[in-house]
């Protein structure tokens, strides 16, 4: 979950380790610290709280190291504390640290081996035995103390090793947990993300499982884990913009990514939809197999599970296939019934969510096809797969989802579409009718958000209620899931969201005046249903704010407020209901004073279990 960023070069380091960690505090902003290799030694610089406090700490530059390392940390293993914060070092300060996102989940047996040898421990963390590994192993040789540590590590993690006698060299090493090399001109940088190094270069170098890799101003060296030579490393070119990782004149990085959902979306549909065709070729599997499968199940955590709860309906309804979400976390532990004619899809926007790549892996091992939906290139869920469809969101950096939600549940409908082409179970005008109302959904939210909605009036009377209810149907449903969850995560108001038909079997005891119950009443088969439950809402004296279609006359009879969204085929209104209950939450959250960009406890990636 925690950012790493390591630089080598004739730059000093301090200003671009600082610029790296401010592309990387999303990850994580409860302490963070740099060290580098000073004439001295190593000079340490740690601080509790988020980078400000650690910018305080540092001061002006002063500082004339062209080797170092930082980290902004989200705490698993010890309380957030200055004693806990990365970088940490050995028994000797001076000589060697380390910073590590992950866990190591046998540091209580090395760490007693390490306390037997004499070592004393400064923290409370598990990161902490690797600096000691590193310090037991060292006889000259980091790269080689680095491997030898690496050897005893059992779990999922990523570091980078600086010692003091190695200026121009630093040493790091993944498994299950994301770092890449950014290669410059007569410089190099480790990184948990290539948006930490995005404004100096964007050619990278991707570091595989079990292997060390050594970088200095003029190089990258791969070694595997058993000491053999890896052979040389392709470079790849990113295409983003590093303006992308700027707010551009919005508030919040949140509000920006809000509104750059048209042309994320209309990014993601590209050249798959061109002249009323689909094309969806990368999901690798050929006509007879796509006709053959049996069962679809989609894995995924948070808000990429709610986008697959969308997929289950639209995979049902137009494929004809059995398909079934499944949260990844629990799903790995529930011994699952696969086969070669179910089709897995992990669907993970950083492809570093620690649960579904255990997900994705279990059910390539178990035999089943698996497809992965992610946002970045080669990240851990990319080499687990048969094949990836990548959404084309750009950078996100505000810790809630917006963006690549609409993106993953376009490329979703995309998916469905093309198996009910091949399996035949749609009609083909049917299916070009769709195709050209996916191609419409760019211009019809940008039209919503270019328009006038009374998102600011609910806001301010309803930012200090104590609690909310979610209520939808059918692909309502994980519209309102998505909701609630995005009202939870930046405005911390307890916030439920249920099937709408589910509430008389217990949430309706909740209501009362003072609950606010925001209800997804879009254009459905379900809508007199829908529209009976929000009857029964009212008849318990709750507000009614509720998501409909626009044209819809009827629904200002039955609910107090009313936020109308572009007309388009039911099925597709995930990706524009979605729209309006991402700003009602925005605007409560700011309302409330909320840090939305950075909500407590959170952090974008979830590398741990």
């Amino acid at each position: 979950m925690c950012g790493i960023i390591g630089y080598v070069g004739s730059r000093t380091a301090k200003d671009l380790l600082l610029q790296g960690l401010e592309r990387l505090e999303y990850r994580g902003y409860d302490s963070a610290g740099i060290c580098l290799i000073e004439d001295s030694g190593l000079d340490h610089i740690r601080a509790v709280g988020n980078l400000d406090q650690l910018k305080e700490a540092a001061g002006p530059n002063g500082s004339v190291s062209t080797t170092g390392v930082g980290h902004t940390r989200w705490a698993t293993h010890g309380k957030v504390s200055y004693e806990n914060a990365h970088p940490l070092t050995g028994c000797a300060e001076d000589e060697v640290a380390v910073v590590l996102n992950g866990i190591v989940e046998n540091f209580r047996e090395l760490r007693e081996s390490l306390d037997a040898d004499g070592h004393t421990f400064s923290s409370e963390t598990d990161a902490e035995v690797v600096a000691h590994l590193v310090e037991r192993h060292y006889q000259g040789d980091l790269l080689e103390a680095v491997r030898a540590a690496y050897a005893e590590l059992d779990g999922h993690f990523a570091f980078v090793v600086i010692h003091r006698d190695h200026p121009g060299t630093l040493v790091g090493a993944r498994l299950q947990c994301p770092l890449v090399v950014g290669v410059g001109e007569g410089e190099t940088f480790l990184a948990s993300s290539i948006a930490a190094f995005l404004r100096q270069t964007r050619r990278v170098k991707l570091i595989e499982d079990g292997e060390i890799v050594a970088i200095t101003p003029g190089g990258v060296r791969f070694v595997s884990v058993d000491g053999s030579r890896v052979r040389e490393r392709d470079q790849m070119e990113v295409d983003w913009d590093d303006e992308a990782a700027e707010k551009q004149g919005y508030e919040t990085f949140m509000l920006k990514e809000i509104y750059e959902q048209p042309q994320s979306v209309a990014d993601t549909i590209g050249e798959r939809v061109r002249g009323g065709r689909l094309d969806l070729e990368d999901i690798g599997l050929s006509d007879v197999e796509i006709q053959n499968l049996r069962r679809m199940v989609i894995l995924a955590c948070g808000t990429a599970y709610h986008a697959g709860v969308v997929g289950r309906y639209v995979v049902e309804e137009w494929a004809r296939i059995p398909c079934e979400p499944d949260i990844a976390s629990e799903w790995i532990y529930r011994n699952p019934v696969l086969a070669k004619d179910t089709l897995v899809v992990g669907i993970s926007q950083s492809g570093e969510t620690r649960d579904t790549v255990q997900a994705v892996r279990l059910a390539r091992e178990s035999g089943a096809r698996t497809v992965a939906i992610t946002n970045l290139m080669g990240t851990q869920i990319t080499r687990e797969v048969d094949r990836v469809l990548y959404t084309r969101a750009g950078m996100e950096t505000g810790v809630a989802a917006t963006k690549t939600f609409t993106s993953q549940v376009t490329l979703l409908y995309l998916l469905g579409l093309r198996l009910a082409q091949v399996r035949k179970t749609l009609p083909e005008e049917e299916i070009e009718r769709l195709l050209a109302e996916v191609q419409s959904l760019p211009a019809k939210i940008a039209t919503y958000l270019d328009g006038d909605h009374p998102i600011e009036e609910i806001a301010r009377r309803h930012y200090q209620k104590p609690f909310f209810l979610y209520l939808g149907r059918h692909i309502g449903l994980p519209v309102c899931l998505e909701g609630a969850l995005k009202l939870k995560e930046i405005s911390y108001i307890p916030t439920e969201a249920y099937s709408a038909g589910e509430m008389k079997h217990g949430p309706i005891a909740l209501l009362d005046e003072e609950i606010p119950v925001v209800v997804v009443a879009t254009d459905s088969h379900v809508y007199d249903k829908v529209v009976s439950n929000i009857q029964e809402v009212r008849a318990r004296g709750a507000e009614v704010v509720a998501i409909a279609t626009d044209g819809n006359e009827d629904i200002q009879h039955h609910a107090d407020d009313v936020v109308f969204v572009p007309r388009t085929h039911p099925f597709l209104q995930a990706a524009l209901a979605v729209i309006p209950l991402q700003l009602i939450a925005y605007r409560i959250a700011r309302l409330r004073g909320m840090n939305v960009d950075q909500p407590r406890n959170l952090a974008k990636t979830v590398t741990v279990e």
